[in-house]
């Protein structure tokens, strides 16, 4: 199975981690489909996965800056 294999294994190699959005263009490369991220989203629950969504920060992010400057705003 596709999904299986990872999402390096078919392009994705910044994480790995499978989001709707990925099985959906995934499903359009291997099988010449258009597939919605809904449609996505439901075929991965009945194949007994959950999609992920990826936190959206920089791997260098400094917590402490953060924390200094919340407390001052």
């Amino acid at each position: 199975m596709y999904l299986e294999q990872g999402p390096a294994a078919h392009g994705w190699v910044e994480d790995q981690v499978w989001t709707a959005s990925r099985v959906a263009t995934l499903i359009g490369r291997k099988f010449h489909i258009t597939y919605s991220v809904s449609g996505a989203t439901r075929l991965m629950h009945r194949l007994g996965f959950s999609p992920q969504v990826p936190a959206r920060r920089v791997a260098e992010r400094d917590e402490q800056a953060v924390t200094a400057w919340r407390e001052a705003t």
